[in-house]
């Protein structure tokens, strides 16, 4: 777990799970991956094993310990609903989130209708707490169908993360969409994001009412080019009574 996180739209990271696999274009330049890798083999560090997929159940009640509320992104290393994450380990994870009513915690999968599943079973009985917030990722138009995954995923929130953004989203159907997170890649490698897929999305959360916040432009570094969009950053969250804490 890490307090102080570089990533603008929240305020920790919690990894029960560490590690992943390639499943989309999306993941081709995966900084996550790219991280871990470069510590694969060295005795001792918690990616010794590079990016291989690890469950870590040591890490299962860190977030009970931090008593300062946080938003917390779980799992910036991985994805809590990768095939081979054991369902009960997943319930494990939702228990700790559940006890820890005074975080926001920020569940974010590529596994869209997993999650679903998931959820839906979760919370057949009863309703989905406040506090845990729901996303998929969407890269380009291709990948829309995990829009449609999570809007039939019980949650209070949901919110899409356009990142990296690496073509035109195309129409975006924003109904029961609370958040919408855009950036352009960054790495070595990184794919350019041309303005106007940035515009398109920011205008249509305009046109639907629907939060929106422009991580990056991206580049070599995250910090490259910086995060004006036409001249002001966009920070809006789905809740402003926590909008001081990623201003």
């Amino acid at each position: 777990m890490a307090d102080g996180s570089t990533i603008e739209w929240t305020d920790a990271t919690w990894n029960p799970v560490t590690g992943c696999t390639k499943i989309t274009r999306g993941c081709d330049n995966c900084y996550a991956a790219r991280f871990s890798e470069r510590f694969r083999g060295v005795a001792g560090h918690p990616f010794e094993n590079g990016f291989d997929l690890t469950i870590r159940p040591e890490r299962i009640s860190q977030p009970l310990s931090w008593r300062r509320p946080r938003m917390i992104f779980v799992n910036s290393m991985s994805d809590l609903f990768h095939k081979r994450v054991p369902a009960p380990f997943i319930d494990q994870v939702f228990s700790t989130m559940e006890t820890a009513h005074w975080h926001v915690f920020q569940v974010l999968t590529k596994r869209s209708s997993t999650m679903r599943a998931y959820l839906k079973r979760r919370y057949e009985k009863t309703s989905p707490p406040a506090h845990i917030w729901t996303g998929v990722s969407v890269e380009d138009a291709g990948a829309k169908s995990r829009i449609e995954h999570l809007r039939g995923s019980p949650s209070a929130v949901r919110f899409l993360s356009i990142e990296p953004l690496i073509g035109s989203i195309g129409l975006l159907d924003l109904r029961d969409i609370h958040w919408v997170i855009a950036g352009g890649e960054s790495g070595p490698n990184a794919r350019p994001m041309h303005i106007d897929w940035a515009r398109e999305v920011r205008d249509q959360c305009a046109e639907q009412g629907v939060a929106f916040f422009f991580k990056q432009w991206g580049g070599f570094r995250p910090k490259t080019g910086g995060r004006s969009l036409d001249g002001r950053e966009w920070n809006d969250l789905p809740d402003s009574s926590i909008r001081a804490k990623v201003a």
